[in-house]
């Protein structure tokens, strides 16, 4: 008998070779055939128009073509969502996955890949097929960790947005506190923190019902905000109904903001409150913890997670102990208090939703897919065919007990604060044909969504639409109501207004500070008078050759901390248009007057002279493919004449100085925008930043960047005869 044993294991060590062989070889052939099946027409500007007989040829189609434009971000997203970062980047990485350790659940994405229905099953197979048939074919590509990719990854990342995860109020700082063992930092509420403004994750919406436009056409305005390359621009078709164009987040198989023949479909980031924190009234017992609920002492779940990390040359360990009560897991401690954390930051229901709606065929179809209720961080913004515009806040909405304040931590020790389910759709807050003609949503209250006929707040929970107003915001309702007729080309413009409308209530309050300074010394008054007329004489508009918009921005940058930090008396929960307004009728003189001199000294000293226009000082750039942007003031730039949305600019472009550097360049903003026509034929036009590949050897490297710094749009090519005019290549993946 032991003999025969050996002798089977000796049998098993010899064929296992050539069984792998055959196993790779017989995935190989499946790729091979599929490919078959997959047309790519990369156009002149290296758009993929990705043609398959099937749903999920597409979809292989795509993930190929992606990770031939940017492999390096198709696998930097999944590190993040499998939590392994640091075994990239590491020890600095370590509680960023931890924290995507405990709310991402691998197991339970496994568990539904494993019972998703086969159409589905199918879309799966095929997204990691394309990766690791990309990977076979580029040996010369080296992962920098991920060597194969497994069709259950989609389930871990169910939602496109850059901003999908939530963790209610808690920081990643007191997160870091609670599992570190370190000394607890200072709790700092996001509102109030000096840094929330400037991250300025964000996007606009806007639609155009026929009522208003030339062609009697709906029209929609896709512009997100996110940071730059986060997205490439994208077009997708099978024989089984799909033709969908926009823009995708690398490493997903759905297009998460575009439009197909029928409907558009453009999502903003949502304050909904969707997710909360609990307090916790913990015991320590004689083997773990204990937590009350209902009068009862139930034991806090505990698990041991393993990370690994990149110390130097060598791969090193460290092992947590996280803790969960029902809720969720434990996440921080504030003020002696333990605090879970309630939220649904992966959801199967999110994957189905994101794919069907790319093939919704009108308004009730894509109603259908909102009832899934799987978008848990976004707005939707929609237009279609038919002649409908919407609005919707929110989609997934837990339904509460309106007794409690929900924007603060609740008791978890009794049952009234649980969720009660999640709202019907036609329960939360949402506008569909307004008489006004149009919606528009810039990540701000959605009680100006309208206009004068937007939902009234009074008919909602307090938790339903927590979101404050901005500028923006304020810009857009007055920018859309200034036309009375849409084209595409009059929607980009209106998309384009550079009015910073933070300045026209911070501007006047520094020349009227000014006026009233007092006791200062005549030589301030002789050094700010030429600023201060130059400033008087503004318009308000960031331009290339403005020194005025140079001077606003890098001056409202220093007072910028204090502005967010003010207390405005009786309302705690102040926006950002309240505070800025506050600070402006209450900082002093000096407050005021002093921060404009350091400006002027600043620019001195990097520039030589304080008289520097705009577009000298915020360039755009990109001579590097690395996430990590570099940037170089020896090397060639664009003036770019936009500003960040912080001060109410519509075509955001956030930039800064970097270390090694005196000009500022962009890294946020204005991405991939686009302004489409539905009617009997579509009608598009799009922009990208910068340009479609990671590879500076790819002549789309950096192809549309002075388009992008002078909002010239291209012409979107939908239909196939249009694509095959404009063929730079063609070819299946593969070859």
């Amino acid at each position: 008998m032991t003999y025969l044993k050996h002798m089977k294991y000796l049998l098993l060590f010899l064929f296992l070779p050539g069984m792998l062989q055959a196993q790779s070889r017989s995935e190989i052939a499946r790729w091979e055939k599929q490919a078959q099946n997959v047309t790519i027409i990369r156009d002149h500007y290296g758009v993929p128009h990705i043609y398959g007989k099937s749903d999920a040829d597409a979809v292989f189609g795509l993930l190929y073509a992606q990770c031939e434009d940017d492999f390096a971000r198709v696998e930097m997203n999944y590190l993040e969502k499998l939590g392994r970062l640091s075994e990239v980047k590491g020890e600095t990485e370590l509680y960023n996955d931890l924290l995507n350790r405990m709310i991402i659940s691998q197991a339970d994405s496994k568990k539904d890949y494993k019972n998703a229905p086969d159409w589905l099953k199918k879309l799966c197979n095929a997204f990691a097929d394309a990766v690791n048939y990309y990977l076979y074919k580029h040996p010369e590509k080296k992962p920098a960790l991920l060597t194969r990719f497994e069709p259950w990854f989609p389930f871990m990342w169910t939602d496109g947005s850059i901003g999908a995860i939530s963790t209610a109020d808690i920081t990643p700082a007191e997160f870091r506190s609670f599992y570190s063992g370190e000394m607890p930092t200072a709790f700092i509420p996001k509102a109030n923190d000096p840094e929330a403004d400037l991250k300025l994750t964000g996007s606009n919406g806007f639609a155009f019902s026929p009522k208003i436009t030339e062609s009697e056409n709906a029209i929609l305005y896709i512009n997100p905000h996110v940071t730059f390359y986060f997205r490439p621009e994208v077009h997708m078709v099978s024989e089984e109904g799909l033709n969908a164009y926009g823009a995708v987040t690398w490493g997903q198989f759905f297009i998460y903001q575009g439009f197909n023949e029928h409907c558009g479909w453009m999502h903003t980031s949502s304050y909904v409150d969707a997710a909360d924190s609990y307090i916790e009234k913990i015991s320590k017992a004689s083997n773990g913890w204990l937590y009350e609920y209902n009068g009862q002492q139930k034991p806090v779940k505990e698990e041991k997670i393993t990370l690994s990390y990149q110390s130097g040359a060598i791969k090193a360990q460290k092992e947590f102990k996280a803790l969960y009560t029902h809720h969720g897991p434990i996440m921080a401690k504030r003020n002696d208090q333990w605090l879970s954390v309630k939220a649904d930051n992966r959801l199967y229901n999110g994957l189905l939703q994101c794919w069907q709606r790319t093939k919704a065929n009108g308004l009730e179809d894509f109603k259908k897919t909102l009832d899934l209720k799987g978008n848990i961080s976004n707005n939707t913004v929609y237009a279609d065919a038919d002649g409908n515009i919407a609005y919707w806040h929110g989609n997934r909405v837990p339904d509460r007990d309106t007794a409690y304040d929900w924007s603060k931590p609740v008791d978890g020790s009794t049952i009234a604060t649980e969720w009660k389910g999640y709202h019907p759709i036609d329960q939360t807050l949402h506008i569909i044909n307004p008489v006004n003609g149009w919606l528009q949503n810039c990540n701000s209250t959605p009680f100006t969504v309208a206009g004068p006929n937007s939902p009234k707040k009074e008919n909602y929970p307090a938790y339903m639409a927590p979101d404050g107003e901005n500028f923006r915001g304020i810009n857009a309702v007055r920018v859309l109501g200034e036309t009375k007729t849409y084209n595409l080309d009059k929607v980009i413009a209106a998309g384009y207004d550079r009015r910073l409308a933070a300045f026209e209530v911070l501007v006047p309050a520094l020349l009227s500070a000014f006026e009233k300074k007092g006791d200062f010394p005549d030589s301030l008054n002789g050094l700010l008078a030429m600023p201060m007329l130059i400033l008087k004489n503004w318009n308000y508009q960031s331009s290339e050759i403005s020194v005025a918009t140079t001077l606003a921005i890098e001056w409202a940058q220093k007072i910028l901390p204090d502005m967010l930090r003010v207390k405005v008396v009786d309302d705690e929960e102040a926006d950002q248009v309240d505070k800025f307004s506050y600070y402006a009728k209450t900082a002093s003189p000096r407050d005021l007057l002093y921060p404009l001199l350091a400006t002027m000294r600043d620019l001195e000293k990097r520039f030589g002279r304080w008289e520097v226009s705009w577009g000298n000082i915020n360039r755009f750039q990109r001579i590097s493919p690395d996430i990590e942007n570099k940037f170089d003031d020896t090397k060639e730039s664009i003036p770019v004449p936009f500003a960040s949305s912080a001060w109410g600019a519509l075509p955001s472009y956030s930039s800064r100085v970097y270390p090694g550097t005196q000009k500022r360049y962009g890294v946020h903003g204005n991405s991939f925008i686009c302004a489409v026509e539905f009617g009997k034929k579509i009608k598009a036009k799009s922009l990208l930043a910068g340009g479609n590949s990671g590879d500076p050897a790819s002549p789309h490297f950096f192809d549309q960047a002075i388009m992008y710094s002078k909002g010239a749009f291209k012409n979107v090519l939908f239909y196939k005869e249009d694509v095959e005019k404009n063929i730079e290549k063609k070819y299946h993946p593969g070859e």
